[in-house]
């Protein structure tokens, strides 16, 4: 099976002829109109996005087969994946975040950490979620202090653990 990745998940309806909100993880929220047919998780479903506008941080869209708001109301939360290879390359030390997933985690010395679980932003930045062999999962900031190495040809990142993390207590002004 094709590599998939999610692209957008669709929120509330809009309106009464079927519109939904569109929150898409895209640089460029308007390309999920280019993938063509975007599918639900278990790729039971399939829409095309018909028609979108950009509505503050989201898109207001048309997908086809929903026509009505109680269709829409039933979609509400649903993520939607197209396949890997229907992205864009990226260029030289760009990743997605879906090619992260599964790599393994390794400390600047090179002692492993685990794998990478997931890439999650609640809205204050990325966090990288790494799962050891044994215990809670790691809950990292996500950026090139922390995470100084992606090298994804050589299947691992490297992880710069903080002080705060490591036990380091704040200094006391």
């Amino acid at each position: 099976m094709t590599a998939r990745v999610c692209v957008a998940r669709i929120g509330a309806a809009h309106g009464l002829r079927g519109e939904v909100r569109l929150w898409t993880f895209t640089e460029d929220p308007i390309a999920v109109t280019r993938y063509g047919s975007l599918s639900t998780k278990d790729g039971a479903r399939q829409f095309e996005v018909t028609h979108a506008r950009e509505v503050k941080d989201y898109l207001v869209a048309t997908l086809t087969g929903v026509t009505t708001r109680e269709e829409a109301e039933r979609l509400n939360g649903t993520d939607l994946y197209v396949a890997r290879d229907k992205l864009p390359a990226t260029d030289e030390g760009e990743f997605y975040h879906a090619d992260l997933i599964g790599l393994a985690a390794v400390d600047v010395a090179g002692k492993p950490l685990g794998t990478v679980a997931a890439i999650h932003n609640f809205g204050a930045g990325d966090i990288i979620e790494i799962a050891p062999a044994h215990g809670p999962t790691l809950m990292l900031p996500f950026t090139d202090a922390v995470v100084p190495t992606v090298d994804i040809a050589g299947g691992r990142v490297v992880i710069e653990m903080p002080g705060e993390i490591d036990g380091d207590t704040p200094d006391q002004a």
